[in-house]
């Protein structure tokens, strides 16, 4: 069961020219509770199938994604704005995750057995949730879903996705591909819905788990849509990523790795750089190579292969983050990118320049609200102990950066940040072999690595006395 169409309409305009990529039916609610019906029919045999099986039906899915990773590049590149050089990458970090969680599914899923007793067995067993509701973003469409989706059907759930207006072909890719790969009838389905009917979807006695990528806001709409119903919840919902570069760093590296880290995908990923704390000794000439790096970015459309910088999802996404420099500069803040080198910048559109500022503090929303665009603050910095209090001041702990060639003094503030993820001279990188969490504001559960599993199976104990 696929698509299933109702009387109300969505279009999803593409960034890269306002015109309408694709237009699909919305499902009504009798849709929706047929697709509920045939997931819970569906669960009784799949949860069966021993785990190598179900590891090959997704292992076959992959096989026939990548094959498309041309065409689905594209269609990224025209529904969400991300240049057409760097479009394919997401088919390729697709592959790792799903690749990864497949490979270490049995191991992972496997009986725990507890320590011998005299006349006793005893295990536990992970029995899969049920049906996992997955409600995906637009931003990384294909990677954010796949976190959840496979390693669920791998516990022997079953799916139903709901993926974001602005990407709703990356739901029918996803069904075409565990079509070729011959897994059952229902066990994988999606459905274009309304808000308000994916929140009614969620709240029905079906739906056992629920996974949700999008905003503070978001999530705290699927909270109170499953309150009370004592269901687990994965909630990954954003972040305000901070780094911090030592004196001791490889300034050279440390700059290319965060430039980077701030204006991939325009800014436009929740573990992204969006503030950056620098030692005062360094501060300056780490602020002068990245002001170097950034004019070298050609913003344009992305259909472009020589466009390194896309547009922004919408125009009213930039004219959020313009919003935020407007203020920092009223506040003192300095803008070092003079939009006037990119040609294609338009004021009042979703074409916007990369912008850097510096002399910034907490009392400006760049540092300290989401920007989600092609916009980092860089602060200046005088110890340690300074740089970590500023890191840790914010509602959200995603992910957080230190460059130093100190290690073990990286480690030790590493562990003093509040933070989901912290990485040493690198960032905006997720490893399917570590947990993908958060904490704050920046969401609840976790996902990939063994512990996703966890996420997404109940521990059932089995304590046989035997005669």
């Amino acid at each position: 069961m696929g698509v299933m169409a109702g009387t109300k309409q969505q279009e999803t305009v593409s960034p890269v020219d306002g015109s309408v990529y694709a237009t699909r039916q919305l499902a009504g609610k009798q849709q929706w509770l047929e697709a509920l019906v045939a997931a819970e029919e569906a669960l009784h045999e799949w949860k069966k199938i021993p785990v190598p099986e179900r590891a090959a039906v997704c292992s076959r899915m992959v096989d026939a994604f990548v094959a498309r990773k041309e065409s689905i590049a594209e269609e990224i590149s025209w529904m969400m704005g991300r240049p057409i050089r760097y479009a394919a990458g997401e088919v390729a970090g697709f592959e790792e995750r799903a690749r990864h969680m497949i490979s270490i599914a049995e191991t992972a899923l496997a009986p725990v057995e507890v320590e011998p007793r005299e006349g006793f067995r005893r295990y536990i067993k992970r029995d899969p949730k049920g049906v996992v509701a997955v409600i995906a973003p637009w931003n990384y469409p294909y990677l954010t879903a796949v976190n959840a989706v496979v390693p669920a059907l791998l516990a022997g759930n079953t799916v139903i996705l709901k993926h974001s207006a602005q990407t709703p072909l990356c739901a029918e890719r996803f069904y075409e591909a565990f079509e070729a790969a011959g897994l059952p009838k229902g066990v994988f389905q999606y459905l274009h819905l309304s808000h308000e009917d994916t929140t009614e979807l969620i709240r029905s006695e079906q739906v056992q788990h629920v996974c949700f990528t999008g905003s503070v806001a978001g999530g705290a709409t699927v909270e109170k849509a499953v309150a009370g119903r004592f269901i687990s919840l994965g909630l990954e919902l954003g972040g305000k990523d901070p780094a911090y570069v030592r004196a001791d760093a490889d300034l050279d590296a440390a700059v290319e790795t965060l430039v980077d880290g701030a204006f991939f995908n325009s800014g436009q990923s929740c573990c992204g750089i969006e503030r950056i704390y620098v030692d005062a000794e360094v501060h300056d000439a780490f602020v002068a190579k990245a002001v170097k790096l950034t004019r070298q970015y050609k913003l344009g459309r992305p259909d472009d292969p020589e466009t390194t910088l896309g547009p922004l999802v919408k125009p009213s996404a930039a004219a959020f983050a313009r919003e935020q420099v407007e203020d920092a500069l009223a506040r003192g803040a300095t803008a070092h990118i003079d939009s006037s080198l990119f040609p294609a910048h338009d004021p009042s559109g979703a074409y916007m320049a990369p912008q850097i500022l510096t002399g910034v503090d907490h009392s400006m929303r760049v540092m300290t609200e989401e920007t989600f665009g092609p916009v980092v603050g860089i602060q200046k910095t005088f110890s340690d102990e300074e740089a970590v209090g500023l890191m840790n001041d914010s509602e959200f702990g995603l992910t957080a950066s230190v460059f130093t060639r100190d290690i073990e003094r990286a480690v030790e503030l590493g562990e003093q940040i509040e933070t989901g993820t912290f990485f040493t001279n690198r960032c905006d990188y997720l490893d399917p072999a570590l947990a993908w969490t958060g904490v704050k504001h920046s969401g609840a559960g976790y996902a990939l690595s063994p512990l996703g599993f966890e996420a997404l199976t109940q521990p059932k104990s089995y304590h046989l006395k035997l005669s």
